[in-house]
């Protein structure tokens, strides 16, 4: 059972999906259900023998291209509504040792475009107002399929942390007639201190109003509101410092660094959004080598974030760390 039910305090849509309880969670040690169908075996969620990438349908999604109607009536207060959408898989390659960090630089040039083409398609699609792009890494995070691998959520409205963000920057814009998140970049590489990696076309850094001690922004240089406006070179810039950037993550404490990754970019809805810029951001949940931030009290229950480090100190730490392999 799927469906969007609105909470009228925050006024936002919640997604009840009751069908994710049955996902697969933490499968035997012997049995990858993202790795390819080898001949004769286990049939896995890749029915061939060996792939570049691949995109499939989530088994257990949250959003339904054809939903059932709600399975309660609506509250006075809430409406209920069906949860039409699409989530999908983007498992990255047939090794299930590997990380989007390992990887060279050419497969994740290839993921880049992958990402623009489903960006593009799902977004075409009437019922689809928003294309969510994301990875959960590490068990830290809540993963239970260790293959490397990433998900899209499209989404049939505008998610709230979005909305707040769109909001903000037509608000900067109508003010000072600039774009916001342009301006925070640009205040960032004249300051200098919390840059971790840049190239010609991106930069990352740790923001001056991190909430994690290694939260990190990947912005590009130019205007581009999503994946479908980078110009030619630009998947390849991309692709060059995530291996970078990612790398660094790696080499900060010595093993492979968890994390959530997202994307926010423009909506699909053909409205206006030249206010807006298209940039990734990084959530790794370490703030030391053994100990994790945790979203306690003040954080889930006020939406008042804590960081216990200085942005200035983390960004110069991941200055230091190799960024090892960040050419092909």
């Amino acid at each position: 059972m799927s469906e969007l039910r609105w909470h009228p305090i925050l006024e936002e849509w919640v997604i009840t999906a009751t069908q994710r309880q049955d996902r697969t969670f933490f499968p035997p040690p012997d049995y990858d259900p993202l790795a390819p169908t080898k001949p004769g075996g286990f049939p896995t969620e890749i029915p061939a023998p060996d792939f570049d990438i691949v995109v499939f349908e989530n088994k257990f999604p949250s959003l339904r291209r054809e939903p059932p109607a709600p399975a309660v009536e609506a509250m006075p207060l809430s409406p209920v509504a069906p949860a039409q959408g699409i989530c999908e898989v983007v498992v990255y390659t047939p090794d299930q040792n590997a990380t989007l960090a390992s990887l060279p630089v050419q497969r994740i040039e290839n993921l880049v475009h992958v990402w623009t083409d489903r960006y593009n398609a799902l977004g075409a699609r009437d019922f689809i107002k928003y294309v969510f792009i994301f990875e959960n890494k590490g068990r830290e995070i809540g993963v239970t399929l260790a293959h490397p691998h990433g998900q899209i959520y499209a989404y049939p409205f505008i998610p709230p942390r979005i909305e707040t963000e769109l909001a903000a920057c037509k608000r900067h814009q109508e003010a000072h007639g600039t774009n916001l998140l342009e301006t925070v970049r640009d205040q960032e590489v004249s300051d200098g201190r919390r840059i971790v990696w840049e190239n010609d076309h991106f930069v990352a850094f740790i923001p001056f109003f991190a909430r994690y001690p290694y939260e990190t922004y990947v912005l590009p240089k130019a205007p581009r509101r999503s994946l479908a406006d980078f110009a030619p070179d630009e998947p390849r810039a991309l692709a060059e410092l995530l291996k970078a950037l990612l790398t660094k993550f790696d080499n900060r404490f010595g093993f492979s660094l968890p994390y959530i990754m997202v994307m926010h970019q423009a909506p699909t809805d053909a409205a206006d959004y030249s206010h807006y810029l298209f940039h990734i951001e990084f959530y790794p949940p370490h703030r030391t080598k053994d100990k994790l931030k945790y979203l306690a009290g003040s954080e889930a229950g006020a939406g008042a974030f804590i960081n216990d480090t200085l942005a200035e100190e983390k960004a110069e730490e991941l200055r230091q760390c190799e960024p090892a392999g960040a050419h092909p």
